[in-house]
C-alpha cells in the first residue's frame, strides 16, 4: 500500500485571489505562428530514392513528407533571394 504523503510547509486550503499575479501573455498571435501563404499544386516526378528519404525524415520528426519537401523548397527559395539582393546591394554601392 502506498504511503501517505502529509505536507508541511506552504499555504493550507484555498488560495486568496488577491495574493494571484496575473502572468502577461507572452505567446505570439496565432497568424504569426502559422504563416498562411498562397500554394499552388502541382504534379512533379521524384526519384523513388527521394521520396524514400523524405517518407523517412518525415516519419522520425512527425510529419508529413509533402509538407517537408515543401519546407525545403521555400528555405532554398529563401535563401537564394537572400544571396541575390546581397548581390545587388553590392552592385548599387560599387
Amino acid at each position: 500500500m502506498a504511503k501517505k504523503t502529509t505536507y508541511t510547509e506552504g499555504p493550507v486550503g484555498k488560495a486568496n485571489l488577491k495574493d494571484l499575479v496575473r502572468v502577461p501573455d507572452f505567446l505570439p498571435a496565432p497568424e504569426e505562428i502559422a504563416r498562411r501563404m498562397d500554394k499552388t499544386k502541382i504534379t512533379i516526378t521524384l526519384t523513388a530514392d527521394s521520396i524514400a528519404f523524405f517518407k523517412e525524415q518525415a516519419e522520425a520528426h512527425d510529419l508529413q513528407y509533402q509538407l517537408l519537401i515543401r519546407h525545403i523548397l521555400d528555405e532554398y527559395v529563401t535563401h537564394h533571394r537572400q544571396k541575390e539582393k546581397g548581390k545587388r546591394h553590392s552592385r548599387e554601392l560599387n
